[in-house]
């Protein structure tokens, strides 16, 4: 008997669905494969840099994306894509009519389709932006928490929950988030989240370890998800269940990974010396594989799950429920491509003459490339457009602006000493405790730092979210304790394991509510000030996709002096500033803190804003006088005169944060040797430096931007007048001030790591301390 097959290793005639998702995985392929072939050898090269592109990624993903966006997916189900199979994403979508045959023409040149799926930067819908493997996968189970969270508030309706899907190259379980990820969803009942994991077993170096077989069903299962395995498609499943299928199916079972993808690359012939040779002692065996030709026993041997329509629609049908659920479909990299199996296909590209060869196998005419349904005759093209037209992700609804929330005036915390942090922890009590419509809509998180960054008060009155109760056992035993925590579905404050990506990617999920979700959430994050690094992928991550949040971080620099150099950080300031999205501010003093947080609350809201980061301080300092409200509108903008200079003044003193005590002191010993020495209070680096080179650029421009507000600021010094800069964090923050208007520059700052001592010992050592800024002062005379 010879076993005749289609050329997708069908043995029957496939139910109507089953055939057009088959025909869909077919285009995917062809117009992936293509937009990556056209960047690479048809568009012209100007500069000489390969494109690139991942032809074999995104080949071995395109059947579990068709049977996923047209069968699985409904309208409020969210994806986020595997970032090397981006380029099928734009071809969904080319089919969809939402993205435009110019995009995949510039695919990854200026303006085109991006090179990974970008919340920002794509035209198509995007749910999340990809890139940094493993952040994509681990965001989705937050988003999932975001969803619950959303809803247990009474914002949407129950029924209205979707799923929270990750697509995912196997090598991405490498990504330790991944586990830290699995370990939160746990403690929080994660539910309605499917990863789907593109099992090819290929990576960019290697392939993947056989010894992990087994390991992560373990894994997942542990943390209580349900695991559905997608080895062997209906073919395959059929020939096992012929006279020697079983000792096929225990060769395909122990076949070393890097054996099978070396025997998928070469073909028929290869597969059956092989596989004659080792079941040798099978005639059962044998007979089988002898009614297979070359073509048709290498379609039986690569007839994986996640190639497999049928077993790929069971599959996602069978996992219809709330339960978390992980699928292992089996898949060779590069399926249908001439580079399939190859262990150097990662960024392997097709010849011209292999994409030719794949063009005349799918029946499509030169120059009819880009035609979404060439290749299929008139009834055929029509009937999939239809199909396509009628799935539930053509009827879903672009994302709209989610309402914004006004912002209460703020008052400020009293006390003569306060530190920022405790400030803050002030600010936030009293918003907890107000019927404000911001304060509904505000929700904090913390990495196992909650009541150790002042958010203590602000859980006592809004509680932890829960999604069933959770009561605080202390509380109900009578016994005293400041922390009164109690969980329920209107609780306001997400408690964290210690990991930092957990912590950053919550803050993520949370700034995405609003498109996502359709309704806004203000995310506030606290965190100890050296170990947002630790996160510091994350945060770049979140705000590259518009993610809005506001991060607290403290202690800055060395002001928690006893805790030694492992809690004390220094270049926290130039993460702030060099990081797009996010605006850095180091107020000084609680008044300040109070202002900022007001301008924050409204900028995450903003069509234009972005997210905050607040470096905050445990050092308690004297709060200084105010005599008017007039410094206020030039804080927000980045500093302000705390006293102002002279207009024949020799010099100024510019600084930031918790160091004030220190500078005013300084100040104070200078100003009688010093006639109209100036002090500047820098409130934000960030916002200055920002504005400035915005000032710069536009030079070039057709209209030139007015003066920065640091140029205006430092207008009222002489040209000739120097600057002593002193930040507790890297001198780099606050040195280039000299590059505004060219004046001399003694900046002090920390770029060593610290070490235990209090404050006094370290600033004298670290040259902190009011005589070393007199000092770099009196070094600026004698220049």
């Amino acid at each position: 008997m010879n076993i005749e097959t289609d050329h997708r290793g069908n043995t029957a005639p496939p139910a109507p669905e089953i055939a057009n998702l088959e025909q869909l995985d077919e285009r995917l392929r062809w117009l992936s494969s293509w937009t990556i072939h056209n960047a690479n050898h048809l568009r012209e090269n100007r500069d000489g840099l390969k494109v690139g592109g991942h032809q074999a990624s995104c080949a071995s993903m395109t059947a579990i994306m068709a049977a996923l966006y047209f069968h699985a997916l409904g309208p409020n189900d969210r994806v986020a894509v595997k970032p090397h199979a981006g380029p099928v994403l734009h071809a969904i979508n080319y089919l969809l009519g939402r993205q435009s045959l110019d995009k995949l023409k510039t695919f990854r040149g200026f303006g085109g389709a991006q090179s990974y799926p970008s919340r920002t930067k794509d035209s198509i819908p995007v749910d999340f932006s990809t890139g940094s493997v493993g952040l994509g996968v681990a965001i989705t189970a937050f988003a999932s928490l975001v969803q619950d969270y959303v809803i247990a508030h009474g914002w949407n309706a129950p029924e209205s929950a979707g799923r929270m899907v990750a697509l995912m190259g196997d090598a991405e379980l490498d990504e330790g988030n991944i586990y830290e990820c699995l370990i939160e969803g746990y403690k929080h009942d994660l539910r309605n989240c499917w990863w789907i994991i593109d099992y090819n077993r290929q990576s960019l170096d290697a392939t993947t370890a056989d010894r992990m077989f087994r390991r992560f069903d373990d894994i997942f299962e542990t943390c209580g998800w349900r695991v559905i395995t997608l080895k062997h498609g209906k073919m395959q499943q059929a020939a096992f269940a012929r006279p020697g299928g079983k000792a096929l199916r225990d060769w395909i079972e122990n076949c070393p990974n890097a054996d099978f993808a070396a025997l998928t690359y070469q073909g028929g012939s290869a597969w059956r010396e092989r596989l004659e040779r080792d079941l040798a002692d099978s005639k059962a065996t044998l007979k089988l594989l002898a009614d297979y030709d070359d073509a048709a026993l290498h379609m039986l041997m690569t007839n994986l799950g996640g190639h497999c329509m049928e077993s790929l629609v069971e599959a996602f049908d069978d996992a219809a429920d709330e339960k978390p659920t992980v699928f292992i479909a089996y898949t060779v990299k590069g399926f249908g491509l001439p580079l399939a199996g190859h262990k150097d296909n990662h960024a392997g590209l097709m010849t011209p003459t292999q994409i030719g060869t794949l063009r005349e196998d799918m029946g499509i005419a030169e120059g009819e490339e880009w035609e979404p349904y060439a290749g299929l005759g008139g009834n055929a093209a029509q009937a999939l457009k239809d199909f396509v037209r009628k799935s539930p992700l053509a009827a879903r609804e672009p994302e709209s602006p989610a309402e914004t929330y006004s912002v209460p005036a703020i008052t400020v915390p009293s006390g003569a000493m306060q530190s920022t942090q405790g400030a803050f922890g002030k600010i936030l009590h009293e918003l907890a405790k107000s019927d404000s419509e911001l304060a509904a809509h505000l929700v904090t998180t913390s990495p196992d730092v909650t009541v150790s960054t002042n958010l203590g008060a602000w859980v006592n009155q809004r509680g932890l979210f829960r999604r069933q109760e959770l009561q605080d056992v202390f509380q109900h035993a009578r016994i005293p304790s400041t922390q009164k925590w109690s969980g329920h579905a209107a609780g306001q404050h997400l408690e964290l394991g210690i990991a930092e990506h957990n912590l950053f990617l919550a803050l993520a999920a949370f700034g995405l509510a609003g498109p996502l979700f359709g309704k806004r959430v203000l995310p506030i994050g606290t965190v100890y000030d050296p170990f947002i690094a630790r996160g510091l992928d994350v945060l770049n991550y979140a705000c590259y996709q518009d993610a809005r949040f506001l991060l607290v971080a403290t202690p800055s620099g060395l002001t928690l002096g006893p805790e030694g150099g492992a809690h004390q950080s220094i270049n926290t300031p130039l993460i702030g500033m060099g990081q797009p999205g996010l605006t850095y501010f180091e107020p000084a003093f609680a008044d300040e803190l109070a202002l900022l947080m007001e301008w924050s609350f409204d900028h995450m809201q903003r069509d234009d804003g972005g997210s905050v980061y607040l470096r905050l301080s445990t050092r308690e300092i004297e709060q200084v006088p105010r005599e008017d409200s007039g410094w206020r509108t030039d804080a927000v903008k980045g500093g302000y005169w705390l006293k102002r200079p002279g207009s024949e003044t020799q010099a100024a003193l510019a600084f930031t944060g918790a160091i004030a005590p220190e500078v005013l002191r300084a100040w104070a010993m200078l100003a009688e040797d010093v006639e109209g020495l100036g002090l500047l209070n820098v409130t934000s680096p960030d916002l200055l430096h920002r504005d400035w080179s915005a000032r710069q650029a536009s030079r070039w421009q057709a209209e030139a931007a007015p003066p920065s507000h640091v140029e205006t600021l430092l207008g009222a010094l002489p040209a000739e007048a120097g600057l002593v800069t002193v930040i507790d964090g890297s001198p780099g923050a606050l040195s280039w001030l000299g590059g505004v208007r060219g004046q001399r520059v003694s900046a002090l700052g920390t770029d060593r790591f610290g070490q235990t001592g209090d404050l006094i010992d370290l600033y004298r050592e670290y040259r902190l301390d009011p005589d070393a800024i007199v000092e770099a002062a009196a070094e600026l005379f004698l220049r």
